[in-house]
C-alpha cells in the first residue's frame, strides 16, 4: 500500500454559514479496531449537536496491524464528515504533519482516540483561532480550574517533564503533552516543516517553536481520565522526549529556531520574558555543550598522550597532546557551542592566547606552590592544580563566550546600546 491513501470521506458538515471558521478534528490510530467505532459515534454525535462550525473528522490510521483501517473506512461510509486517511508508517507526529499540512480547514484540531479529554473543552478551544485572538490552543490538565484521573506514576512523570520545561525553556504554558490541541491552519503551514520529531514529542517541539517565535498561545482547562489501555511505552518516550528539548535547545541556542509566520495586523506586544527565555535559553546550551566537549577532548588529550609517551618525554608529549586536544577543542566550541563561521582563523588566534592562559594557571599553580612549601605533599599539589585547572576553565569558558567567540551582531547591539546611552546622557 502507498505512503498515503486517502479512499473516501472529505467534506465538511454543519453549520451552513460560508465565513465560519472551518474545523479539521485530526484522530491518529493505531491498532484500534475495537475503540475505534465508538469514539467516533461520540465524537460525531457531539459535533453534530453542540458544534457551531463547519467540521470534519480524519481518521488517520499509521500503519495498524489490526482491522484498523476497514473499521475506519466503514466510518467514512456510514457518518458524513468523516474522512479517512492511511500511512505506511507509525507516529503521532507523522499523522499530524500529513493532515495538517494538506486540510483544507482553517482551524486543525487533534485528540486522542479514547477521548480521555471532555468534549466540552473542544469548542473553547477553538473559539479563540477561529476569532484570530490566538494561534495555537491546547488542553492543559494542570491549570487551575482542570480535572485529572490518573495513576501516580504517569502523574508524576507528567509533572517532572512540564517542570524540566519551565525551568530550562522558561516556557508559560503548563502542559505541553495533553493530547488536546488546535492551531490556526496558516500557522500549521509555517511551523509544522521546521519540527523535526515525528513521534511524540512533536507536540512539545511544536510549542517550544511558538513560543520561540512569539506565537500567542491559549490554554484551556480540561477533564482528563487515563486510559488504562493505553500503549505508550512510557519509559522510551521518556529518553526520546529528552533527546528532543536537547535538539531544540541547541536550534533555539544557535539562531536556528527562527521561523517567518503569519502574524495579524495587531499582534500581542511584545513580552520581555521572551527575551530572557531566549537568552537563559541560550546560556545553558552553551554550558552544557561546553561541557561536554572538554570531556571529550580531555579524552582526546589522555589518548594522545598515552600515544606519544612510548617515544617522547612526559613534557613534550603532554605539550603536543594539549596542543591538539585544545585545537579539536576551539573548534568544536566555535561550530557546536557558539555557533560562529566568520573570521575563523581570527577566533583560533584569540583561543591560542587562552591556551597560554591555562597553561600558565596549571603549571604556574604549581611552581608558586614549590616556592612557598618546601616538598609540598602530593595532595596539596593535586588539590592546587584542581582549583588552578577549576578557575582556568571558568574562565576559558567566560573569555569564549564574550570575546573570542563574540558575533558580530552581539557587537553590533552593544554598540548600539553604548551609542544610545551617550546619546542619553548628553540629553
Amino acid at each position: 500500500m502507498s505512503e498515503l491513501t486517502m479512499p473516501v470521506g472529505g467534506s465538511f458538515v454543519g453549520a451552513p454559514d460560508t465565513a465560519a471558521a472551518r474545523v479539521d478534528v485530526v484522530l491518529p490510530v493505531y491498532n484500534e479496531e475495537r475503540a475505534l467505532t465508538g469514539s467516533v459515534e461520540a465524537l460525531h454525535r457531539y459535533l453534530s449537536q453542540s458544534f457551531p462550525f463547519p467540521w470534519r473528522i480524519t481518521i488517520v490510521d499509521t500503519a495498524s496491524t489490526d482491522g484498523t483501517w476497514d473499521v475506519a473506512q466503514g466510518l467514512a461510509v456510514r457518518f458524513p464528515g468523516v474522512h479517512t486517511l492511511h500511512l505506511d508508517r507509525k507516529g503521532r507526529g507523522r499523522a499530524l504533519r500529513a493532515t495538517w499540512l494538506t486540510s483544507p480547514a482553517d482551524v486543525v484540531a487533534y485528540m486522542d482516540v479514547d477521548l480521555s479529554t471532555g468534549l466540552d473543552a473542544l469548542l473553547p478551544l477553538v473559539a479563540p483561532l477561529a476569532s484570530g485572538h490566538s494561534d495555537i490552543a491546547i488542553g492543559s490538565r494542570l491549570m487551575a480550574g482542570a480535572r485529572t484521573v490518573r495513576g501516580p506514576k504517569r502523574e508524576a512523570i507528567s509533572r517532572c517533564y512540564n517542570f524540566l520545561l519551565r525551568t530550562f525553556f522558561r516556557v508559560r504554558f503548563r502542559d505541553a503533552q495533553c493530547g488536546f490541541k488546535a492551531m490556526r491552519a496558516d500557522v500549521a503551514r509555517a511551523l509544522v516543516p521546521a519540527v523535526r520529531d515525528e513521534q511524540w514529542f512533536f507536540d512539545t517541539e511544536v510549542l517550544l517553536l511558538a513560543e520561540h517565535n512569539r506565537l500567542r498561545i491559549h490554554e484551556v482547562p480540561v477533564d482528563w481520565f487515563e486510559d488504562v489501555d493505553s500503549r505508550v511505552n512510557i519509559g522510551q518516550t521518556a529518553l526520546d522526549d529528552l533527546k528532543g528539548m536537547v535538539r531544540v535547545a541547541r536550534a533555539k541556542a544557535t539562531n536556528r529556531a527562527g521561523i517567518d509566520v503569519p502574524r495579524r495586523a495587531a499582534p500581542a506586544p511584545f513580552h520581555p520574558d521572551a527575551v530572557v527565555a531566549t537568552r537563559r535559553t541560550r546560556l545553558l546550551w552553551q554550558i552544557l555543550s561546553f561541557a561536554a566537549i572538554g570531556v571529550a577532548s580531555t579524552a582526546l588529550h589522555a589518548s594522545i598522550y598515552l600515544l606519544l609517551r612510548q617515544w617522547q618525554g612526559a613534557p613534550a608529549a603532554n605539550l603536543i597532546a594539549l596542543s591538539v586536544a585544545t585545537l579539536a577543542n576551539t573548534e568544536a566550541n566555535r561550530r557546536f557551542t557558539f555557533n560562529v563561521r566568520d573570521r575563523v582563523l581570527r577566533r583560533h588566534g584569540r583561543a591560542v592566547l587562552l591556551f597560554g592562559l591555562y597553561y600558565a594557571l596549571t603549571s604556574g599553580s604549581v611552581w608558586v606552590l614549590g616556592r612557598f612549601v618546601e616538598d609540598p605533599p602530593t595532595v596539596v599539589e593535586a588539590g592546587v592544580i584542581f582549583g588552578a585547572s577549576l578557575t582556568a576553565t571558568v574562565s576559558r569558558f567566560l573569555l569564549l563566550r564574550s570575546w573570542v567567540f563574540r558575533s558580530a551582531r552581539q557587537s553590533e547591539s552593544a554598540s548600539m546600546k553604548t551609542a544610545s546611552n551617550e546619546r542619553a546622557l548628553r540629553a
